[in-house]
């Protein structure tokens, strides 16, 4: 069934690229009455099944990448080119490239889901901490697994202990992002094996079921309320011009940054010296109790 040709008169509307898809060549259905095109694209879903996929700015294997679709996520697939598919991530609604061989067809009757919390997990073969180990699921990994005794049998193949997956109702997201401590600097990264400002952030927060958009400016406009500085506390996050962090203390910073190209906590003042001045301090957000 081909959609009817829609015609728009007007002001063409501003779409940011990193959620829409609104590209010259086609846009998504959902836009369909919003953005005149001439082919409006339904979604396909399919799931990531590598450990870690970046997810590229173009359908190239050398091209940057703008974020990281993690194991067992769920894509919405817009366009295939070749071997790659274009769409969106659904925990973050952010828009890429991601390999083909890197998706699958989403379970028809999925196990229930559990989403990896260790910062990185080991995949046995067997249901046995002595078995030999597959591979490893980093932090925020999503499984679909049956639970047992003492692991969960994956629906892919292998075993997970069930400590690794277990919730931690009782943390922080600053516990969580404590996880990555000297975690290398990647850009676009999202997991303790390499993760950027954002990531770090969005991923402290996603551990705990806390939606978070990808970028520290969309960080900084739908992340809790807006605080003094002044009265700035442990688990409050800063942001300053394209970068973010969570405070510690009053004074001091975690964050993953290219400067020591790791993630790490260090006096705020520092941070500050190093930008040009306190007014570099954008804003202080705190999240809800």
């Amino acid at each position: 069934m081909s959609l009817p040709d829609v015609r728009i008169t007007g002001p063409r509307p501003v779409l940011d690229p990193r959620i829409h898809i609104a590209r010259g060549d086609l846009v998504e259905i959902g836009l369909a009455g919003t953005v005149a095109a001439g082919r409006y694209t339904a979604p396909l879903p399919m799931v990531a099944t590598r450990p870690r996929t970046p997810l590229a700015a173009e359908p190239d294997a050398d091209a940057p990448a703008v974020s990281e679709l993690l194991h067992g996520e769920p894509f919405d697939a817009y366009d295939m080119q070749g071997d790659w598919a274009f769409g969106r991530t659904l925990h973050d609604g952010y828009t890429g490239w991601v390999p083909l061989a890197a998706l699958a067809d989403p379970p028809e009757e999925p196990a229930p889901a559990h989403i990896i919390t260790a910062r990185s997990a080991p995949v046995f073969a067997r249901p046995d901490i002595k078995a030999p180990v597959l591979h490893h699921l980093p932090l925020g990994s999503r499984i679909h697994a049956v639970p047992s005794a003492r692991f969960l049998a994956l629906a892919g193949g292998g075993h997970v202990h069930k400590a690794h997956v277990a919730p931690h109702a009782a943390r922080s997201p600053l516990a969580i992002a404590r996880l990555f401590a000297e975690a290398p600097y990647v850009w676009g990264g999202r997991t303790p094996d390499g993760v950027d400002c954002s990531g770090l952030v969005q991923s402290a927060l996603a551990a705990l079921g806390i939606p978070c958009p990808r970028d520290s400016d969309q960080q900084r406009e739908s992340l809790g309320r807006r605080i003094d500085p002044a009265d700035a506390q442990a688990g409050d996050i800063a942001f300053f011009p394209g970068h973010v962090g969570l405070l510690t203390a009053p004074g001091s910073l975690l964050h993953a940054n290219a400067h020591w190209m790791r993630t790490i906590e260090e006096p705020l003042a520092d941070v500050l010296a190093r930008l040009g001045g306190s007014e570099y301090l954008l804003a202080v957000n705190r999240l809800p109790a």
